[in-house]
């Protein structure tokens, strides 16, 4: 699992992030969170490392801090 930056310009990919929850309510803004990270998903491909992202990003929420 890659968590070093591996991608040219994080900003702008940021603000697409941003812009494309621009005017959604709080549950368009999570389906539309959901339906990315599966599109997202179906591009990596790779079951094992997908099990692997989820236990990473679920992993500081489980030791009850809010922090990615």
């Amino acid at each position: 699992m890659k968590t070093a930056l591996n991608f040219s310009d994080h900003d702008a990919f940021y603000e697409r992030l941003i812009q494309a929850h621009q005017g959604l309510s709080e549950a368009q803004s999570a389906a539309l969170n959901a339906r990315l990270v599966l599109l997202l998903a179906n591009q990596i491909g790779d079951d094992a490392l997908l099990a692997e992202c989820i236990a990473a990003a679920r992993k500081p929420l489980a030791q009850g801090s809010s922090a990615a």
